[in-house]
């Protein structure tokens, strides 16, 4: 079959394409930039990946109208608080209208649980758009989880946080609310056994694991898995906005996902029962094997995709354009440094691990530091770390800059600034002809951006260079 997978540079899309591949499928990949999508796509002969932003209907001609079935994962949660319903609204109708016009017998969504009377505007919002793409050109399958279990998923993380990082937790009373977690394999294979399945045409299901827990359950168990004593206490008065504030400071998330978040805690998430764990022969593991295995994932170094690589905002999604590829020359200042390497696989070795939990080589605890001033200011500061500890990719999140290019055949490695910054910053490593060259580049925004430069420059002046000098002698 040839099938269409949208938000293919997301949590779930990174996860269900190999697993597509593997049942002898032809994937055509919807991103909206290039820029974002692994060289190994490129490699592949089963995989055409073409540009399409689901905003912009004008972008959908790109996607080939000869498709068998397509998978709908696009979500805009992390995006503005109070706009990303109606980005969600017109994602759907945008793929509607074009998916009508081709030869889909069918679209699988992946939706949340909504069966409270009471529901947040994003679980609203995910309701809304399973209406949205109903039609009676295509047939629409759809299934609604709740909390996703595994390594880099947001709810995985974010509880591993709170777990590691506080050994008493003062939380909010959204804490004692039910949910019904479901491990991120059992959600892969619904997804994928639903393929062909005439009976589950035009149907909805929820899916879920065994058992109903509380977050606060949840929490403890997480900790007993991880042998560590935790003490949570929960107050019964505390806002929506200081709660989300608290995941914020205290977590890898983005204050506007914790906002969602915390809008989405509050509502029981139970799903209803239904026969489609018989049908697509899944049998739904516990919460504590789901988080057994995240965790040989991440001791392996084996986590296939992370909730931080997509763009945290809409302010960040131009940044993913072509254009940003291309260091500008002029306008801007530079710190330009190269030295001689003792050996030029070591040290492209060593700029492929930079960041994350490898820190930064040399004055990592200033790094640090501008991450702290940047998450004071609303910005994404160094929480987000990396995927990877030794690999990345074009795309990739790496605490606050993003990965535009990746090549290790060229031997470059090209991050752009999304830390808050009154102009664009880029950080370039290439090794070459028996040298390591480092190029930071900086394009001002006015007097401000012309003011923080200079701030910065004596910091500059010995991060910069013991950085480069670490790198030459790996």
């Amino acid at each position: 079959m040839k099938i269409l997978v949208t938000g293919a540079t997301g949590y779930i899309g990174k996860r269900i394409i190999p697993l597509l591949l593997h049942e002898g499928h032809t994937i055509v990949c919807a991103v909206r930039g290039k820029l974002r999508t692994e060289q190994k796509y490129y490699d592949e002969d089963n995989i055409h990946v073409v540009e399409a932003d689901f905003l912009k209907p004008e972008t959908l001609v790109n996607i080939p109208k000869d498709i068998d079935a397509a998978y709908y994962l696009i979500h805009s949660m992390s995006n503005s608080v109070d706009q990303f319903h109606k980005m969600e609204e017109s994602c759907a109708i945008n793929f509607k209208n074009y998916i009508e016009k081709t030869t889909a017998k069918q679209v699988i969504y992946l939706s949340g649980i909504t069966n409270d009377t009471k529901l947040s505007k994003h679980l609203l919002s995910r309701k809304n758009v399973e209406h949205t793409l109903q039609s009676n050109i295509y047939s629409l399958t759809v299934f609604k989880a709740g909390i996703i279990v595994g390594s880099g998923s947001a709810s995985f993380e974010i509880i591993r946080d709170l777990v590691e990082k506080l050994p008493v937790m003062v939380t909010p009373k959204w804490l004692n609310t039910k949910t019904q977690p479901i491990g991120i394999r059992d959600v892969l294979s619904f997804l994928i056994n639903a393929l062909e399945k005439k009976e589950l045409y035009n149907t909805s299901h929820d899916i879920f694991g065994p058992e109903i827990l509380t977050y606060k359950e949840m929490l403890l168990q997480f900790a007993k898995i991880r042998k560590l004593k935790r003490y949570i206490i929960t107050l019964p008065v505390m806002t929506p906005k200081l709660s989300s504030y608290w995941l914020y400071f205290v977590t890898s998330t983005s204050y506007k996902l914790a906002s969602s978040l915390v809008n989405s805690m509050g509502i029981e998430i139970i799903g209803k029962p239904s026969n489609i764990n018989k049908i697509l022969q899944v049998n739904p593991m516990t919460y504590k094997t789901a988080v057994e295995l995240a965790f040989e994932k991440i001791e392996s170094n084996h986590i296939v995709s992370s909730w931080k690589d997509a763009l945290i905002n809409s302010r960040h999604k131009k940044r993913a354009s072509s254009k940003y590829l291309k260091v500008p020359k002029y306008g801007c200042f530079k710190d330009i440094k190269e030295r001689e390497v003792k050996d030029e696989q070591r040290t492209l070795n060593k700029i492929w691990a930079i960041g994350g939990e490898n820190g930064w080589y040399y004055g990592t605890f200033l790094w640090q530091i501008r991450g702290f001033l940047d998450k004071l200011v609303g910005g994404i500061g160094l929480r987000r770390g990396r995927t990877n500890k030794t690999e990345i990719h074009t795309g990739d999140a790496l605490d606050f800059w993003r990965v535009l290019l990746a090549d290790k055949q060229q031997k470059r490695l090209i991050l752009f600034a999304e830390m808050k910054l009154p102009g664009e910053a880029w950080l370039e490593f290439q090794v070459a002809h028996g040298k390591v060259f480092q190029r930071a580049t900086f394009r001002p925004r006015g007097l401000a951006g012309r003011l923080y430069w200079y701030s910065v420059l004596p910091f500059h002046g010995f991060i910069f260079k013991g950085m480069i000098n670490e790198l030459a002698n790996a």
